[in-house]
């Protein structure tokens, strides 16, 4: 089934969220345990080091002025940045060759350009608490890591300090404030809308494989089982089968007979489509109406009783049951154009200057 992407920040914005959010730094570790400020700790640790890339900054040959937009400055710094962070996320292979580097450097350009003017219009609109706002979502980034030194590695492989951190996050709260407020807050799309669309992508998107949900009793034996083994495992399987055929509640069976780790869901193991599990069990599941317990089945891991909980057949899932998914999706497809079109306005009155 199609995956409706719930983020509501636009193509414009994506990049500031990506930079506010590091691909790579902040990849999934365990979150350590909360610290009382968070923010004032970690700043406290970088501040040395973050003193120190400051100073380097302002003399480095990356700091100077790529941009002008409306004043505001896009330094080589800024675009090898979010250049860094674009090509990791797309998982591109670098270096690149001399053309697509240029190529890849205009549209990043293109995209801060966009990120700035849209910001410069958004900045318009006030937000009473718009410091403790960055200061929680820093907070939630720094949460993400053990300790505060790890959280300044992770800005520093993304030439970022605390200070960017800081502003890049206030750039992403007001442009998403300035989103909601003035486009999401009014979109909307009809249930005719969402029909259409459902209509005209019926095979693409929402179509549902056959599929099964069982439950089994295993009575293992493996491949290393004597045929005396396997004889043995094959009789316990049978006696269990009879006791489950006696009216015996087949998850407590399961629960006390069954050699699978799926034991303690009462033998549940969930729902899977064809392809996914050995042959011989698949054949049978597939065979079994809802409800309908098998014989014993050999496979290689030794004797399995199978229950079918319930069947999915193949076709297209019922629009009903997407509508709502539809509309949201929908909804945040205009969104984005509207956005789009606002910044396409912004650039034609914008004083845009290559340096």
């Amino acid at each position: 089934m199609f995956l409706f992407n719930k983020s509501t920040v636009p193509a414009v914005a994506a990049l500031l969220l990506a930079l506010t959010i590091p691909a790579g730094a902040l990849a999934e570790e365990a979150a350590g345990s909360a610290v009382k400020d968070p923010l004032k700790e970690a700043s406290e640790v970088a501040k040395e080091q973050q003193q120190k890339a400051l100073s380097q900054q302002s003399q480095h040959p990356a700091n100077i002025a790529v941009l002008r937009v409306n004043g505001a400055v896009i330094t080589k710094l800024d675009m090898d940045r979010a250049l860094k962070v674009m090509l990791a996320q797309s998982q591109v292979k670098q270096p690149l060759a001399p053309e697509a580097q240029k190529e890849a450097e205009s549209a990043v350009l293109e995209q801060l350009t966009s990120v700035e003017l849209l910001y410069q219009e958004a900045a318009k609109l006030e937000i009473p608490d718009l410091d403790k706002q960055v200061n929680d979502k820093v907070s939630l980034n720094r949460a993400k890591f053990k300790t505060d030194e790890e959280f300044v590695e992770a800005l520093k492989s993304v030439d970022m300090t605390m200070q960017d951190m800081q502003d890049f996050t206030r750039k992403d709260i007001v442009i998403n404030n300035f989103i909601e407020q003035k486009f999401t807050a009014k979109a909307a799309a009809t249930d005719a809308e969402a029909k259409k669309f459902y209509e005209e992508n019926k095979d693409q998107y929402f179509k549902q494989p056959e599929a099964v949900r069982a439950s089994h009793i295993l009575v293992g034996a493996d491949e290393k089982a004597t045929p005396e083994e396997r004889k043995r495992a094959k009789e316990r399987a049978e006696a269990l089968l009879k006791r489950v055929k006696a009216g015996e509640d087949f998850a407590a069976i399961a629960k006390a007979e069954s050699s699978c780790p799926s034991a303690s869901q009462g033998g549940d193991l969930g729902a899977f489509g064809r392809g996914e599990m050995v042959p011989a069990f698949e054949k049978a599941a597939f065979a079994l109406k809802k409800g309908e317990v098998s014989g014993v089945v050999e496979s290689e891991f030794g004797y399995h009783i199978i229950k079918v909980t319930d069947k999915q057949e193949a076709g297209a899932e019922k629009f009903d049951n997407v509508k709502d998914k539809i509309a949201d999706f929908l909804k945040r497809q205009k969104v984005q154009q509207e956005v789009s079109n606002l910044v396409e306005t912004l650039k034609r009155t914008a004083k845009i200057e290559k340096e």
